[in-house]
């Protein structure tokens, strides 16, 4: 059909509701912007309606005209039926203008008088097709949208193909869409005109199927079912949603180590060709569905002599993909194994499990075969399969652990030992340690519905507590409740006690009485002897006295590291090594920083612990950043928040430290929107630790981008914070040299000098080297704001050198810009050469664009003279002359406020007030002014 644009449909599609097409959709955009056309070609399901119908909306409104057509295969048998609804609005309009025989020839096809036939009217149907298109697009520009092109009958494809390869300049653009199912979408082109771009629509990562589930309202699914939804829709967005759709509507869900059940609209897409096996390649195939990696040894061993030939059939009808090279058979989409699992009746499914718990080579694998083939309690199949459980933990498969203690658990007699429910919560510790927390709430929730012993209890307790992350104030209610199932075991009160420090510092940010708690942890847990317990504590302990500038704590660290170890707290992102690497780093010791940290990540990743890979990921991308390595610290944050937001742990965090990578060397916008968010998630949560964080990236980010206004209100937010919560190390967040240049820049030179004095009171107690030297360059600042440039000048050529002898890559480059803008100001030249080579070393590329408009600016100008004469301020009002003085004495806002009993935000009005007045900028000029005033 055609549309005008005074009468075109409302675009419903928006583009910011194409869930994960974004990098495409920009091409398809841009293809578009230029006066080209667009093919979108993928499988069935993939998602090319949604982003065709998106794109056609978007450009609906630059079209004068927008024809439509979209196909169906029971329809494409209809000669010229595309073509008529492409034209058939505007054949009235179009007719009177086009050649006799044309016209005649076109409206037979389009009316089906006359029987027109390619054969017959050939070249007058074609030039009909492509004379039309030329009327229209005379009148202003033409959009085609053609949907399902594969469909389209081939006469109206022949014709179209035609008609775009002669269009040349008439301003006539085709926005199509086609499925390819694995074919060649070349012979598709031949439709459309010669400078279309082809884009392929390819499968959703697990995070984009997520999306979607919870745009379309199925948001009560776990992250372990999006999990399964992701694997077995091979995420196809379409089948993604039926899947949802049906474990949504679903009474029960699957039981652990079951495929997810298939719906009925998903079935029939590949039930047509499974009905053309045979009985015996139907049954064969059921055993490879049912196999974690099919063979065809495996299916001999497991009873199916003919296996060659019946998969032979298969891959001859589609259903399998085979490979001389790999033994291992693939089905040619993960939802043909499901469907016919499915499909099959219990009896066969069971049959095929236990054909498969003895042929299966691997132990695990034997005993998830033993357990499914299992009907009730059998303490043998409970008993292996909780081995198989050990052994999957040991190989650091946390995740197939959990989903074996549950088969376990189901196996295990109800007066079994161990107990069933003591199975179910090391099955939720294993969850917790894979990162599927909504899994392991929901296992402890169910205990805690009927134990009765209070270590269980604790125990599941503590299971909620760890999954709620760091929104520990949603739990608050939990900890009366622990408290009192401890009673006076030291053991389960070590327990308790070491997740109330985690709350004072995380709800209360109360550093102090969260040390206190972590020490009594530390000393209960002692006394009970459970050693794990105490040396989490101790880490814990030595963390927050770290962050407190306390001095014991190097002497806690060493406790913490002492013999005997634990090694699941050896490698626990809350251990003593991660305390030992945060005091490495902290100290400036960055080269041992960067071998703890990358050793901790490879054990992280070796036994599977996600939550842990996903901090360790960060921190290592945080080293490389001090480095300078600013391009290998963009790989390891994108890691990092990928997995953060694929697992739902640690989003926070890693969106806060992909702001800065992001900030220091890709894209400042970014780093915005992610420290945004950051600080979005840490005040859900209720996280003031992470929260001074998040803001502390975007102040980093704001200044960057040049908003010092912006970057002064972030940080000085994170001062208050970082002061209600007792940190005083300044090498903890790194802020204050951040603070004091943007205070500078918007002419509070005053009080950058006096955080600049405080800041430096702790870093030479706390001996950190690169903090005084960062301070030392904004002091430099302060002083070129005073006038005093070559002092300014050499301050800054120390501080650069230090920094370089320290390995700080990024802050030598910025020291070493400072410089290079301070010498532009005086005679000679610029000296921008030895920054960009700094800045380009790092690959700091939003730096660099900074270094790039200070070399097209030109040399620097010195400060202007004010536009007032320094006997304006005499015309001040009383209050404004008063806080003038004040400022020519070098008062900060804050103790003008206090000296004037007025608040700071009154100082800031009444300064604005003043520089209109004047005609200045800054405090600066009104010392310049009164510098004028008292001149001989």
């Amino acid at each position: 059909m055609t549309v005008r644009r005074d009468d075109k449909e409302p675009a419903r599609y928006r583009p910011d509701l194409v869930i994960g097409r974004d990098e495409l959709f920009a091409d398809a955009r841009a293809q578009l912007a230029r006066g080209g056309s667009v093919l979108l070609h993928g499988p069935a399901g993939i998602g090319k309606s949604t982003v065709l119908r998106a794109l056609a909306a978007e450009n609906a409104g630059t079209a004068a005209r927008v024809l439509r057509c979209s196909a169906t295969e029971s329809e494409s048998h209809l000669p010229f039926l595309a073509l008529a609804d492409l034209f058939g609005l505007v054949l009235d309009e179009v007719a009177p203008r086009l050649p006799a025989a044309q016209r005649t020839a076109l409206e037979s096809a389009l009316t089906g008088r006359g029987e027109s036939t390619l054969q017959r009217d050939g070249l007058a149907l074609r030039l009909a097709v492509l004379s039309t298109l030329r009327a229209l697009s005379a009148e202003g520009p033409v959009l085609v949208v053609a949907d399902d092109l594969q469909w389209l009958d081939p006469a109206s494809a022949e014709l179209l193909g035609f008609a775009a390869r002669r269009l040349g300049d008439s301003p006539v653009q085709m926005l199509c869409a086609v499925r390819t199912d694995g074919e060649e979408y070349d012979r598709h082109l031949r439709a459309c005109p010669p400078d279309t771009l082809a884009v392929r629509l390819g499968p959703f990562s697990r995070t984009q199927v997520s999306a979607l589930l919870d745009h379309r309202g199925y948001t009560t699914l776990s992250r372990s079912t999006v999990r399964d939804i992701h694997r077995t829709s091979g995420g196809n967005p379409l089948f993604a949603l039926e899947l949802g759709r049906a474990l949504a509507e679903s009474p029960t869900r699957p039981r652990p180590g079951e495929p997810l059940p298939v719906p009925t609209s998903l079935r029939a897409l590949v039930l047509s060709r499974l009905e053309m096996l045979s009985d015996a390649a139907r049954r064969t195939l059921l055993v490879a569905s049912a196999g974690a990696r099919p063979t065809l040894a495996l299916l001999h061993a497991a009873g199916r002599d003919d296996a060659e030939a019946e998969i032979a059939q298969a891959a001859s009808l589609g259903l399998l993909i085979t490979d001389p090279e790999d033994p291992a058979l693939r089905f040619t989409h993960p939802l043909i194994s499901a469907a016919l699992y499915a499909e099959a009746p219990a009896q066969e499914r069971r049959a095929a499990h236990t054909a498969l718990s003895t042929a299966a080579s691997d132990p695990i694998e034997r005993a998830r075969h033993l357990a499914l083939a299992a009907t009730g309690p059998d303490p043998e199949v409970a008993a292996r399969l909780a081995e198989a459980a050990a052994m999957a933990r040991d190989r650091g498969a946390p995740s197939v652990a959990a989903s074996l203690g549950l088969l376990a658990a189901r196996h295990t007699p109800a007066d079994g030992t161990p107990a069933p429910d003591e199975r179910r919560l090391q099955a939720a510790e294993d969850a917790i340690t894979a990162g599927e927390v909504d899994l392991a709430r929901d296992i402890a929730r169910e205990v805690l519905t009927r134990a009765t012993v209070p270590a269980e209890r604790v125990r599941a307790w503590m299971v909620v507590i760890e999954a709620a992350g760091q929104a520990l104030g949603e739990v608050d209610a939990v900890f009366p409740q622990v408290l009192a199932d401890a009673g006076d075991d030291p053991r389960l009160l070590a327990l308790v006690h070491y997740q109330l420090a985690w709350r004072e510092v995380v709800v209360n940010g109360d550093f102090a009485k969260s040390r206190q708690e972590a020490a009594h942890a530390a000393e209960l847990a002692a006394r009970g002897g459970d050693r794990r317990t105490e040396l989490m504590a101790l880490a814990f302990q030595s963390s927050t006295e770290t962050l407190m500038g306390h001095p014991d704590a190097p002497a806690t660290i060493r406790r913490a590291l002492q013999e005997p170890q634990d090694p699941d707290v050896a490698s626990h992102h809350n251990g003593a090594a991660m305390s030992r690497f945060r005091w490495l780093l902290m100290s400036d010791q960055l080269p041992e920083a960067r071998t703890a940290i990358t050793a901790l990540l490879r054990e992280a990743r070796r036994r599977g612990m996600v939550e842990s890979e996903v901090h360790f990921s960060r921190l290592l991308a945080d080293t490389e950043l001090r480095f300078g390595h600013c391009g290998r610290a963009l790989d390891l944050a994108g890691e990092s928040l990928r997995l953060a937001r694929d697992s739902g742990i640690g989003e926070s965090a890693s969106a806060m430290l992909a702001s800065v990578a992001e900030a220091s060397g890709g894209d400042v916008e970014r780093a915005m929107a992610l420290a945004r968010e950051s600080a979005d998630h840490a005040e859900v949560d209720g996280d003031q630790l992470y929260l001074s964080l998040a803001l502390a990236a975007l102040g980093y980010a704001q200044l960057v981008s040049g908003d010092a206004q912006a970057a002064v209100r972030s940080l000085r937010r994170v001062r208050e914070l970082e002061q209600g919560m007792g940190i005083t190390d300044p090498a903890r967040g790194r802020w204050q040299g951040d603070l004091a240049e943007a205070l500078v820049r918007i002419g509070e030179p005053g009080e950058a000098q006096e955080l600049i004095n405080t800041t430096r009171v702790h870093a030479l107690r706390l001996n950190r080297a690169s903090v005084l030297a960062v301070l030392d360059r904004a002091e430099a600042l302060v002083r070129a704001a005073r006038g005093e440039h070559q002092a300014a000048i050499a301050q800054l050529t120390s501080a650069q050198e230090r920094l370089a002898k320290l390995g700080y890559g990024l802050e030598e480059a910025r020291a070493a810009f400072a410089r290079a803008r301070l010498r532009s100001r005086g005679p000679g030249p610029a000296g921008y050469d030895e920054a960009a080579r700094l800045f380009r070393r790092c690959r700091a590329l939003p730096w660099l664009r900074q270094v790039d408009e200070a070399v097209a600016s030109g040399p620097a100008e010195a400060d202007p003279v004010p536009a007032a004469t320094p006997a304006a301020l005499d015309g001040l009002a009383s209050m404004e002359r008063q806080v003038a003085a004040l400022v020519m004495e070098g008062a900060t806002n804050r103790e003008i406020a206090g000296r004037l009993f007025i608040s700071v935000k009154t100082v800031e009005a009444t300064l604005t007030r003043v520089y209109r007045k004047l005609g200045i900028r800054s405090r600066v000029d009104i010392v310049r002014l009164a510098a004028g005033r008292r001149a001989p």
